[in-house]
């Protein structure tokens, strides 16, 4: 008895992605033998479906011309396994470290993990669009196999109810399940059943959290204020440089020779007298 190697399996389907038939490998949009299984065929074999990556063998001479063969073995039924996780992780800023919660994804058993610094006010978020992407794909290729995209937290997803409500439709049309690692509604949630009302108190949640923040802000701001602390850079010009130009104004000297020689900008001088 011969053992079949992971490409043999993967060569036991059809490719949902460039439609190559069972028994031969992929190929790429060139019309080459992809170097690599595409990830919607090889999820269909449920002992292989965690790996996410399968190499074309070198008998199959990737990146050579591509022909069809026949498939010696037929195609099994794809079983529906255990749910496979990919990881999101996002903080705001290069100075904040992203360790952390890459520990809590591995730990919960994602399979892959998207990661990236970036503000949650940028619209576009690359990593998590792959995230996405690749969660379709699996979806796709194996509809009965459930996919979970995996946060620690809700904020690191979205930080308004509008965003997420977006995020929200998303997965209801694709199907894909939410877990949350930590906070009050920790779990796992799938937004085409029970879980859309919890999708519903997240995004108020994060919009009553948004306007907190807010208002400690302003708060801040206000208090500093009153005591003298204003926020910005500082002005350029002071009280005493402003009492020298207001009295070489007077004198009826321009404007331009005033703020040349305070070392500042017309426009500067101007508001600044305006006031």
């Amino acid at each position: 008895m011969t053992t079949m190697t992971p490409a043999d399996k993967v060569e036991r389907h059809d490719c949902p992605k460039c439609q190559a038939p069972a028994g031969s490998p992929c190929r790429t949009a060139a019309g080459k033998v992809a170097a690599s299984y595409h990830t919607g065929r090889f999820t269909l074999v449920p002992a292989l479906k965690a790996e996410l990556t399968v190499k074309t063998p070198a008998d199959r001479s990737p990146g050579k011309p591509w022909t069809a063969t026949e498939g010696s073995l037929p195609a099994s039924e794809p079983v529906r396994g255990a749910a496979i996780r990919l990881g999101y992780a996002r903080c705001s800023t290069v100075g904040q470290e992203l360790q952390s919660q890459l520990d809590l994804l591995a730990r919960a058993d994602c399979t892959r993990v998207f990661s990236e610094k970036i503000s949650t006010r940028v619209k576009e978020r690359p990593e998590l669009d792959k995230a996405l992407t690749l969660a379709r794909e699996i979806r796709t290729a194996a509809p009965g196999q459930p996919v979970i995209l995996t946060v620690v937290e809700m904020k690191r997803l979205a930080r308004s109810a509008a965003e997420l409500m977006t995020l929200s439709s998303t997965l209801q049309a694709d199907g894909i399940q939410l877990e949350l690692l930590s906070g009050p509604l920790q779990g796992v949630y799938d937004p085409n059943g029970a879980g859309a009302i919890v999708f519903a108190v997240l995004a108020v949640s994060a919009e009553v959290e948004r306007e907190g923040i807010r208002e400690k802000t302003l708060e801040g701001l206000e208090t500093a204020a009153r005591k003298g602390n204003h926020g910005g850079r500082p002005t350029v010009v002071d009280d005493d440089k402003l009492a020298v130009a207001r009295a070489r104004h007077a004198k009826g000297e321009s404007v331009t020779a005033i703020a040349k020689a305070l070392g500042v900008s017309r426009a500067t001088l101007y508001r600044h007298l305006g006031e």
